[in-house]
């Protein structure tokens, strides 16, 4: 198999323990892990994690809206900006904020003519409008909409990629979604240390743990886990800038 692990953050990881969970995940068969931003101590593990192989996203999430908004630069060099977007089930309070932040990091990687990675939840309306406003190519990440948000994101030309979520029991409209994208718009990710796929529910998750999620979507859409693993493979070099990266 071709495992293609599209997120990934190494919470407060260090060099020792980023190498060790990449063994680990060349020995399940992941070829290649994004190692991903969003805070300054999220951008600082991803940058150390490219130093180790990975390749890299850095940004400024929604968690950092109640702070003083300055100028971000990406401490190493990055494929994707990100992660990036608005969240109004945890943070209803900072969507002025958010949406400031969006906005300007969605011109920034625009200019730099990079693919962006964008976590949205329950702000369908805001992130639509948004990227009207700002024409923009990437992933969405993690998805957890409705089919008919994911109709519309198609729409726009994204990438979606979808997370052990799609292993839990009272995840129906996730399952319903990855029905519906096209086999070449279709990603996998972890979103460790978060979200464990079932049959690993309550552990930390890294990237080896992908494989579970690969065989619950292959066995959703009815091919095998290696067809599955390699058009993700491919969609992932394909969204993130081919063979070279």
């Amino acid at each position: 198999m071709r495992l293609f692990d599209t997120h990934c953050h190494f919470e407060c990881a260090s060099a020792a323990e980023i190498g060790a969970m990449l063994e680990r995940a060349r020995a399940a068969g992941v070829e290649r892990v994004m190692a991903v931003g969003g805070s300054k101590e999220l951008n600082e593990s991803a940058a150390i994690a490219g130093s180790l192989g990975c390749i890299v996203a850095q940004g400024v999430d929604r968690d950092q809206a109640s702070e003083t908004l300055e100028s971000f630069v990406p401490s190493t060099k990055i494929s994707a900006w990100g992660e990036i977007g608005l969240d109004y089930h945890y943070s209803p309070d900072t969507r002025a904020r958010q949406l400031e932040l969006f906005g300007v990091q969605l011109e920034k990687a625009r200019a730099l003519d990079l693919p962006v990675v964008i976590h949205t939840r329950e702000a369908d309306d805001d992130t639509l409008a948004l990227l009207r406003e700002v024409p923009s190519r990437g992933i969405i990440h993690c998805y957890t909409g409705t089919p008919a948000f994911a109709r519309q994101l198609l729409d726009f030309g994204f990438y979606i990629s979808f997370s052990g979520i799609v292993t839990f029991r009272k995840a129906d409209n996730v399952r319903e979604s990855a029905l519906i994208v096209p086999d070449d718009r279709l990603l996998i990710e972890t979103d460790s240390p978060y979200l464990a796929p079932v049959p690993l529910r309550g552990r930390s998750n890294e990237p080896a743990f992908i494989v579970h999620t690969a065989e619950a979507l292959a066995h959703l859409r009815g091919i095998s886990t290696e067809e599955l693993s390699v058009l993700t493979f491919n969609n992932a070099l394909a969204v993130l800038g081919g063979s070279e990266i």
